[in-house]
This record gives C-alpha cells, sequence and structure tokens, in this order.
C-alpha cells in the first residue's frame, strides 16, 4: 500500500491498493476511488465491536475498499478544514483517539472503545467516557482540525490540554482531567472549568482549532429556519 497527501488546508489522502489490500473508514470520508475498487459495509471488528460503536453513538457499519483486478486508488478526507497525518499502529504501540478524528485505517488495524479508567474524566472529558482505541498493525490516517501539534513528552511530564484540542496519545501516556484553579479563572477565563492532563511517557497529538469552538462561531451566519415553508437569514449588527 502507497499513499500521498494533497493539499493544505482542506487536505486528501490518496490511497493506492495492491490486489487484495483493504481499508475500512468512516461512512461520509470518501472522496473519489478508481473504477476497479470495490465497496462492502461491513462490521469492523465483529458484532461486539459493533454495538460498542454505537455505545459511542458511532455508526454500527464501517465501509471497507479492496482493489478487485490489480491496482487502485481510493482517496478520503475530513470534514472541516484542517490536516490528515499519518499513523503507524505496531504490536505493543496502541493509540488512543478522540471519536471525530478517526478518518481510514488498514484492514490489519483494529479499532475498539477504550474506557477512561478515571472517574474525572469520564464525567468532564468533553468527549465522554469513551475513546477509541487502535491497535493491531497498519497505518492509520487521523484528520486534525486546523494544524497538527505533536509532543514527545518525558516520563512524568504533564501537559495541560483543552479537551476538544486532542486528537490521539499514546496508550501508555496517562488521561485524567483537572480542574482550573482559582476561582475568577473559572467564571470569568472562557476556558471552561475543566482541562485534559496528559502525564508522559509517550507521543501525544494535538490539534490548533477546536471543532466545537468553529461551529459556535459560525452559528450565528447560518440560515435560521422559521415555523413556515422557508427559512430566513439571521444578521447580527
Amino acid at each position: 500500500m502507497r499513499y500521498k497527501i494533497i493539499g493544505d488546508n482542506l487536505q486528501v489522502v490518496i490511497i493506492e491498493l495492491n490486489e487484495g489490500e483493504t481499508v475500512y473508514a468512516e461512512a461520509g470520508a470518501l472522496n473519489h476511488m478508481s473504477q476497479n475498487i470495490e465497496m462492502d459495509t461491513k462490521v469492523v471488528g465483529g458484532i461486539k465491536s459493533g454495538f460498542k460503536r454505537i455505545f459511542m453513538k458511532e455508526s454500527f457499519f464501517m465501509t471497507e475498499f479492496k482493489t478487485i483486478g490489480g491496482k487502485g486508488i481510493v482517496a478520503f478526507n475530513g470534514n472541516v478544514p484542517g490536516k490528515i497525518i499519518p499513523v503507524q499502529i505496531t504490536p505493543g504501540k496502541e493509540y488512543i483517539v478522540q471519536k471525530d478524528s478517526f478518518l481510514a485505517a488498514e484492514k490489519t488495524v483494529n479499532m475498539d472503545i477504550a474506557f477512561v479508567k478515571k472517574f474525572g474524566a469520564a464525567l468532564f472529558g468533553g468527549e465522554g467516557f469513551i475513546l477509541e482505541k487502535l491497535s493491531g498493525s497498519g497505518l492509520v490516517f487521523l484528520h486534525v482540525c486546523g494544524d497538527i501539534i505533536e509532543y514527545n513528552l518525558k516520563p512524568g511530564e504533564i501537559l495541560k490540554v483543552d479537551t476538544g484540542q486532542i486528537v490521539g496519545f499514546e496508550s501508555n501516556v496517562e488521561y485524567d482531567i483537572t480542574m482550573v484553579k482559582g476561582v475568577k479563572s473559572m467564571l470569568f477565563g472562557g476556558e471552561g472549568l475543566f482541562f485534559a492532563y496528559l502525564k508522559g511517557p509517550g507521543k501525544t497529538i494535538l490539534q490548533s482549532m477546536n471543532i466545537a469552538n468553529l461551529a459556535a462561531a459560525l452559528r450565528p451566519y447560518l440560515p435560521k429556519q422559521t415555523s413556515g415553508k422557508g427559512f430566513k437569514i439571521g444578521f447580527n449588527f
């Protein structure tokens, strides 16, 4: 399997598959594909994994793509402006990713849910009680909202992060939630009441743009529905 990532802020990954190679992706990620690519809807990882994805508010099914009769290409893109980053999964080197960052992966990569161990992270993590765990062997393509920020944390090194900025981290990185100190910071700081902290050792991947903040910034400019058949445009002065 070979690939290339093209574009700047609206990137696409084009994957060249050899005969017998298969990748899977979330619904809606497909950009284009060659004529000899065959699509098939599968429950990746089996029925148990499918029901776990429903629990994560994800689709029960995923789409597999494989080439028939020689090489073929299939391309995927994210649904917001940003970058695509390849991550190599190897036995013993698993990744925990937030559910919106997964784009596509080789069939040899397993996807499962990862329960956050500590109660604070479960209640206030922003991404909910469940994150996705990627294991096995092969390439995974993650979509980052905005630009990519990477850190290799040393043992015991802690990075405090807005939960919406987390893309993923190696499974040996400790993840928890800490409360913002000080009443004024909590009430007027504009950053929320809680931060995630990531404790090394291990690699972490962050994004420069928070999808929820992007949606909130665009909301005043979106058409507003009325009780009638039409819609009206909201203007803010």
